[in-house]
């Protein structure tokens, strides 16, 4: 059975508003084998106005915590953000087992922005259904968990990390002779040189695939 991860990015964020808060975990959060292995968006909670300042209009945040800035160690947590009337400003409820696998603590200090990119892993029926569409296709996102968007496929790779070409037909493995990307970076001005690459259409033989969001009227 295919098995997908789907790297989405957000095209219309133009800059990004990073908001420093307090992360606290809270017991009554879901968090999964399915969280865990990015099958499933993790949830997260947070005041009105400040998911109204963030402006995530895809529903999903990143929430950053440096373990340690020197060394340049963070945890990224990507979140389907919520509502929660209750809390203040400057604090955000996360799953408390995740941040304890992730930081061994039961609250952190962090920042939150709206996700410019994403990813979520997809296999089974809900994979399958991927199966053949072709780069430029587009996905409902309720496919993924995300409603009112649409997923503009742009791309993919197999195991080994062969690209998919747009200017390759079919779910094909090939050699091909290239003077430039994707799958190929000239060195030279004028180098040519023979890449193996992949098809535009998606097999079970692809493991990543690259989309973008398209916003569309609930």
């Amino acid at each position: 059975m295919p098995d997908f991860k789907i790297v989405i990015s957000d095209p219309s964020i133009k800059k990004v508003r990073v908001v420093p808060v307090k992360v606290v975990g809270v017991p009554d959060l879901p968090y999964s084998e399915n969280h865990k292995e990015q099958r499933e968006f993790v949830q997260c909670k947070a005041n009105p106005k400040l998911i109204e300042m963030l402006n995530p209009e895809l529903g999903v945040v990143i929430i950053r915590i440096w373990k340690n800035r020197a060394n340049k160690e963070k945890v990224n947590i990507a979140a389907k953000v919520v509502e929660d009337t209750a809390l203040d400003m400057q604090t955000v409820l996360v799953p408390e087992s995740l941040l304890r696998e992730k930081l061994g603590v039961g609250e952190a200090i962090g920042e939150i922005f709206r996700a410019p990119a994403f990813q979520i892993r997809v296999s089974g029926a809900e994979a399958s259904r991927l199966v053949g569409l072709k780069i430029g296709d587009k996905f409902d996102g309720s496919l993924i968990g995300l409603n009112n968007i649409q997923l503009e496929i742009r791309g993919g790779s197999d195991l080994a990390g062969f690209p998919m070409r747009i200017d390759i037909s079919g779910p094909v493995k090939k050699y091909v002779l290239f003077s430039q990307g994707p799958g190929f970076r000239p060195k030279e001005n004028g180098e040519r040189r023979r890449k193996l690459v992949r098809g535009d259409t998606i097999s079970e033989d692809i493991v990543q695939i690259n989309a973008v969001a398209i916003l569309t009227k609930s």
